[in-house]
């Protein structure tokens, strides 16, 4: 039991990065009264599919296995699409902006050239971070045994301190949360990228679980969907503490614009400049665990890839590639990372759903091609819309269905894909392995 419950914070712990230490506490600052709504939204889209993902993708025995199911030249292009967004395009570079803005900037002193201070910090979070990501196997250790326990610990002083001196009450909701707090809140959950992530990390773990000795096939794959529960009911508590100190906040305080300005304001008041301290030690723990994290997965995937490249290359490359976009600033990364998700995030939900339900549907492989493309030209076409590129005769039909104000206009055709593909494997009496 022990070690189950290790693995499931160390799964925990690639998970609990950036994106989840700044969303969920804006969330509750800008749903307001209507913030345990806009939670359950945020619970399904961050915390439900993501753990879906990771026992999909132990069943399957892999994210290139799933999405081989629709086409292998899909799988390749979807998942390093994937990768790349999870890893030196977004999310690791995201890593060290954030921990910097959080655990660097504040304490500079007035005049010091902030771009440059960023720019060395940036060169040494990444070598460190490239470092511990040589050695995979070893994840539990350094992150379940060591970091994540203070992480925790950190948080929870956090939230306890809030419940006996609040910040203040929940404010009315703003925006979309007034109106439709838990569709919002389940769009704003796309911005942890966690489903993606976990269509990744399940390899890692499995490696993980192996080095505690279990080497039976049957016995990794049930300790790797229990370590995917655990680490979800982690998440789900942690979020529900930082979405409660960000409903508090809402109240309180004005001007806020990311979720990174709710936790700083919120921690200066509680703990004045300790509290500061205190909150920086949380940032950069929990970004560093993620980046380590995702840069042994991503280098994991492309020298299975492309064998040529040892590694330990890739992870350097990538980590250097990391440095230099993380440059740009965390405001930056949130903008650009927000149509790219819209774009990639159904389709990767559509292959969690489908593999869950795959000892049901296995009969019907045409469902998996066909539901696959609509759901991809739903997404991509909309996320175009955002970009101002109108798509002539799909995006006029797009606009016609349920959920487009709210951003899942890419559902109905995503069952219709199913329906046409089940119907088309019926009739042709397919069948797959």
């Amino acid at each position: 039991m022990k070690n189950k419950i290790l693995i499931g914070i160390t799964l925990f712990s690639m998970f609990f990065g950036a994106g989840n230490l700044i969303f969920p506490p804006f969330l509750g600052a800008e749903a307001g009264t209507s913030g345990w709504l806009a939670f359950v939204g945020l619970s399904f889209s961050a915390v439900c599919f993501p753990i879906l993902g990771v026992v999909a993708v132990t069943l399957s025995g892999g994210a290139d296995r799933m999405a081989d199911r629709v086409h292998p030249m899909f799988s390749v292009f979807f998942i390093s699409a994937l990768y790349l967004a999870i890893g030196p395009c977004l999310a690791i570079p995201r890593t060290s902006g954030t921990s910097f803005s959080m655990a660097v900037q504040p304490f500079l002193p007035e005049g010091m050239p902030v771009g440059l201070v960023q720019f060395i910090y940036s060169i040494i979070f990444f070598t460190v971070a490239a470092r511990i990501a040589l050695h995979p196997e070893r994840l539990t250790e350094y992150l379940g045994k060591r970091l994540t326990p203070i992480l925790l610990t950190l948080i929870v002083i956090i939230f306890v301190v809030s419940l006996i001196h609040p910040t203040g009450s929940a404010a009315a909701p703003v925006g979309m949360y007034a109106s439709a707090p838990v569709i919002y809140g389940f769009q704003y959950g796309y911005q942890t990228m966690d489903a993606l992530a976990a269509l990744t990390f399940g390899t890692v773990i499995a490696l993980n679980i192996r080095e505690q000795g279990i080497t039976e096939e049957k016995a990794v794959v049930k300790e790797t969907i229990s370590a995917g529960w655990i680490a979800g009911g982690c998440l789900i508590l942690v979020y529900a503490m930082l979405n409660y100190v960000g409903m508090l906040a809402g109240g309180a305080f004005t001007g806020m614009e990311n979720g990174t300005d709710v936790l700083l304001l919120t921690v200066h008041t509680l703990f004045g400049n300790a509290g500061t301290l205190v909150l920086a030690l949380v940032f950069l723990i929990a970004c560093f665990n993620t980046c380590v994290s995702l840069l042994s997965c991503c280098g994991k995937y492309f020298n299975e890839l492309f064998p040529q490249i040892s590694f330990p290359h890739w992870v350097f490359l990538f980590a250097g590639l990391s440095m230099l976009i993380s440059n740009v600033g965390l405001n930056t990364i949130l903008k650009i990372s927000v149509p790219v998700l819209n774009a990639i995030y159904p389709p990767a939900l559509l292959l969690i759903f489908l593999t869950c339900i795959n000892r049901w549907i296995k009969r019907y492989p045409k469902i998996y091609p066909w539901s696959a493309f609509l759901c991809c030209a739903s997404s991509i076409t909309l996320m175009l819309e955002q970009q101002g590129i109108l798509v002539p005769l799909l995006l006029p039909l797009l606009h016609q269905m349920p959920g487009y104000t709210g951003g899942f206009a890419w559902f109905v055709p995503t069952i219709a894909g199913i329906l046409v593909g089940w119907i088309a494997s019926y009739f042709n009496n397919s069948h797959t392995i």
